[in-house]
């Protein structure tokens, strides 16, 4: 789900950190749970973080808000999205109507490659969970989603299904409990073992049972995480 951090290293004349990294270190930050929902983005942080002035920064951050990840507010300034609890019902109720058919449609269309490529990327999240690389845990995970549509062949679910599971790493980042990550590799191992086996009934049901654990795990009472160090988070 989150673009790869080479991103990160882009610069520009005067050593300033160009437009597109800003967006997209920020959003990984966002996406990998490294910035809780609700964090300010203050300017002056970021612009200490980037090396860059407010103008880059705020057009970063009008970027942001058309993703639906960051919320601008009127004489308050930028904060990371925080989702309410009805919205994070409203995003489940979404996937579960969803995802369960891409996975069918994912074992009618799967050819030799994409079943080895979803092994291959099974394996880069099992890496992450045996070495406690959290962040990347929670990448893969909602990579995991995004790849089944690719392997479903349809571009418009790939683009609803990128915008429900960065909705959900905010939801899980604000709802879930300590340590907890996206999803489970277990889950995605057995869906991926159905699509395999070309039987479409299991895959959906995999993935429903797999959606429900997750949103079973959440706590809607609002609980939130410390406040977060822009500076150290955003800074090479």
């Amino acid at each position: 789900m989150a673009p790869s951090n080479t991103l990160g290293t882009t610069r520009i004349a005067g050593d300033e950190t160009a437009e597109d990294a800003i967006v997209e270190r920020i959003f990984e930050a966002i996406i990998d749970q490294r910035l809780p929902p609700g964090t300010k983005l203050s300017e002056s942080a970021l612009c200490e973080a980037f090396g860059t002035g407010r103008m880059r920064i705020r057009r970063a951050l009008l970027l942001l808000s058309g993703r639906e990840v960051v919320e601008l507010r009127a004489n308050r300034g930028a904060f990371v999205a925080s989702p309410s609890a009805e919205e994070a019902a409203a995003v489940f109720e979404a996937r579960l109507l969803l995802e369960p058919g891409i996975a069918r449609l994912a074992v009618e269309r799967a050819d030799d490659a994409d079943i080895a490529g979803l092994g291959r990327h099974l394996e880069q999240e099992y890496d992450a969970h045996r070495n406690g690389r959290r962040n990347d845990a929670i990448r893969l995970s909602g990579q995991f989603h995004v790849l089944l549509c690719q392997v479903a062949g349809n571009d418009v679910m790939v683009r609803m299904v990128k915008e429900l599971v960065t909705r959900s790493s905010l939801i899980i980042g604000m709802y879930g409990g300590p340590g907890t990550v996206n999803c489970r590799d277990d889950d995605h191992a057995a869906i991926a073992d159905a699509i395999r086996r070309q039987d479409g009934d299991k895959a959906a049901q995999m993935m429903r049972l797999h959606l429900t654990h997750i949103q079973g795990n959440l706590d809607l009472s609002g609980r939130r995480r410390p406040a977060a160090d822009l500076v150290s988070i955003l800074r090479h």
